[in-house]
């Protein structure tokens, strides 16, 4: 199978994705985290802040602050039971237990890891894994890497100015036991989630943070010690309290000529022993030969992308209310959140309740990152499409949301809620009890022909970030949403007449009220 053929199954003939006679091996699960053993570790204080809120002016951080900030973007948090929901007697069941982070993941399996380098008073600089499962860093190498990641970004960053440097990477097997190939568009999106995730409660720790998709694979990957056939780094995202440094600059000749083979012989090679519980691992094939085909091996490589211009519909257009910008506790919706699963409950939702939606992720998801450099006034490559019913004052139907004008044009009148529930591959929602189906759309060639194969991933990993800000929107005005992709793109394509167009549906959030769901859950903190 070639990689286009590979990308397209993923998307509009997802059977091919999986192999029919494809059997998961439930008792040879992986672990959802990554253990390394014999190394230095530094444990974190479990007495994490109760609340959230922006700063007024950023404070130095110190060891203990950045345990709270790593608990709040990908700490376990919770331990939850439930029994599934089904026709059967509960004691036909065992319940089911998990634990689970602020973040939402395909099947709760967290292909992510984190890593961190630090350079605090006090403390030794150097690489550091964060390990969820005991809240701690583990020390992986030692030493101060400013210049190095400065140069495998491309010189781009003034890393001297930054505290600290986040490393988002994948560990293809954590999900792919279940998914099979299908894990690969699910591991970009769960990485884009985390990355929104990290974007919001920087803001609330007074960081400045930016996001780069581009950089040199393998000298990352050599600097943290990963294995490039079972793992590798997807974003890498700086923090710094200073305002004013250069996070874009421009790569000089000297700058472009750096290979990634050349930095990999600046430092020893690490290889240090981790644990993840499966002792019969299956190949995956097509998604280390995706990663390597996405992989940049010199800062010529890199590129700048202007987002496509906001379609404007020719339908009737919607003028929604402006509303005060939303101030809400981070910590308190992040507990709140949940996917509803069968426990939405129609209601009715107000103009003032959808606006409020629309306008905050809007705003929210305009954030610092290395493909809008050059531009003053970048464009979503991502966009929001969304199919509405019992909104007050507006018709149901499916609608194109032009952020510019903050308005919805019309492109379907009509209840599209059977449409989109006979394009459901597995019935774990219940549309018709949804008021609001938000589909995010991209450009159906993945971005490829600008950004190579890695275009893919990117795109994929700006959805997951969209699809975050619009969680964290949706249950601070008291609703809740479940990312789906478990959906037939080709069905909502058609509803919102994108084929023309050359975008596609890249995940599907219903969003509205719901019940509690009947579990049992503690939280993992002081």
């Amino acid at each position: 199978m070639n990689l286009d053929e590979f990308l397209y199954n993923l998307h509009f003939d997802t059977d091919k994705a999986r192999p029919l006679d494809f059997e998961v091996d439930w008792e040879d699960a992986p672990l959802p985290f990554k253990l390394y053993r014999g190394l230095p570790v530094i444990p974190f204080s479990a007495e994490v802040p109760l609340t959230l809120v922006k700063r007024e002016a950023p404070v130095k951080p110190d060891l203990h602050e950045i345990g709270h900030f790593l608990w709040y973007v990908f700490g376990l948090t919770q331990f939850s039971q439930s029994v599934p929901e089904s026709d059967f007697p509960e004691s036909v069941f065992s319940p089911m237990q998990s634990y689970r982070r602020f973040v939402p993941s395909g099947g709760a399996l967290y292909p992510n890891e984190l890593y961190i380098y630090l350079k605090l008073e006090d403390f030794s600089p150097g690489i550091y894994h964060y390990d969820v499962s005991h809240h701690r860093l583990v020390l992986l190498r030692k030493g101060n890497f400013d210049s190095y990641i400065a140069q495998a970004l491309g010189n781009r960053c003034d890393t001297s100015a930054c505290f600290g440097t986040v490393f988002v990477s994948t560990m293809f097997w954590k999900n792919f036991y279940k998914y099979h190939n299908f894990s690969y568009r699910l591991q970009g999106q769960d990485t884009g989630v985390l990355i929104g995730q990290m974007v919001e409660v920087a803001k609330r720790f007074g960081y400045e943070s930016g996001v780069y998709f581009q950089f040199l694979d393998r000298a990352i990957n050599h600097l943290l010690g990963v294995l490039e056939q079972e793992e590798s780094v997807y974003a890498v995202i700086p923090l710094s309290i200073e305002s004013g440094i250069t996070w874009f600059g421009k790569c000089n000749d000297e700058d472009r000529m750096v290979t990634a083979i050349e930095m990999c012989r600046e430092l020893p090679a690490i290889q240090h022993d981790h644990y993840v519980q499966s002792r019969r691992a299956i190949e995956y094939p097509m998604l280390i030969k995706m990663n390597e085909a996405s992989m940049l091996e010199s800062v010529q490589s890199f590129r700048q992308i202007e987002g496509e211009k906001e379609f404007v519909s020719e339908g009737h257009a919607v003028n929604l209310p402006h509303v005060k910008p939303l101030t809400y506790d981070l910590a308190s919706v992040c507990q709140k959140r949940f996917s509803p699963g069968m426990n939405f409950v129609l209601g009715n939702v107000s103009q003032t309740q959808l606006a409020t939606l629309l306008q905050e992720v809007s705003a929210s998801f305009a954030y610092r990152n290395d493909l809008d450099e050059e531009y003053t006034y970048p464009q979503s490559r991502v966009s929001l499409n969304c199919c509405l019913y019992n909104v007050e004052g507006i018709p149901a139907g499916a609608y194109h949301y032009d952020n510019a004008s903050h308005t919805l044009r019309q492109v379907r009148l009509g209840d599209q809620r059977f449409w989109l529930q006979k394009g459901m591959y597995m019935e774990n929602v219940n549309l018709f009890q949804v008021p609001l189906c938000f589909h995010v759309s991209g450009a159906k060639d993945h971005l490829i022909p600008t950004l190579g194969y890695r275009g893919y991933r990117i795109q994929q990993m700006e959805a997951g970030m969209l699809v975050q800000h619009l969680l964290l929107t949706a249950t601070a005005i008291g609703m809740g949403g479940h990312p789906l992709l478990g959906f037939d793109s080709n069905t909502s394509d058609e509803i919102y007449q994108m084929g023309p167009l050359g975008k596609t549906s890249l995940i599907q959030i219903p969003v509205g009220p719901h019940r509690i769901s009947s579990r049992l859950e503690g939280g993992l903190h002081s």
